[in-house]
């Protein structure tokens, strides 16, 4: 008897969801932010809807892992967050594949701001885990 209650507030958290989260299979989908090419080495994520570091270095990921094939390697800011290039009026962040000059020590650090700072893909890839909860972790 103690579960009936337990489902029925289940099932009305899950009429409250809007449909594209249950089409994608998690209460918080990732962001998709747009991610455009500026050279054959660098491509720039383009930060919108509150999106945080973690969710400009998961878009980075995607983008290293999606269109470059980029499975494992480190990714680079290549030029910190900025007035973006690819895309007026907004903010974005360059990232390489390729070390620069400049590439700080490795270590972990989630920023935007600071040149050469980078991550393994792998961890990057994480990030794009945080937005998501399964439906197991609501019980």
């Amino acid at each position: 008897m103690m579960e009936m209650p337990m489902l029925r507030c289940a099932l009305a958290l899950i009429a409250l969801l809007p449909v594209p989260a249950l089409a994608t299979g998690s209460l918080f989908p990732t962001l998709n932010l747009p991610v455009n090419r500026v050279s054959a080495a660098q491509f720039e994520v383009i930060e919108m809807r509150g999106a945080g570091p973690r969710d400009i270095w998961c878009a980075a990921a995607r983008y290293a892992t999606g269109t470059l094939g980029q499975q494992r390697g480190r990714i680079y800011i290549d030029r910190p967050r900025a007035n973006a290039l690819t895309a007026q009026g907004r903010k974005g962040v360059v990232f390489t594949t390729q070390a620069p000059a400049n590439a700080a020590p490795t270590g972990v650090s989630v920023t935007t701001a600071r040149a050469g700072a980078s991550l393994p893909v792998a961890h990057a890839m994480q990030f794009c885990r945080d937005r998501i909860i399964e439906p197991d972790d609501l019980f």
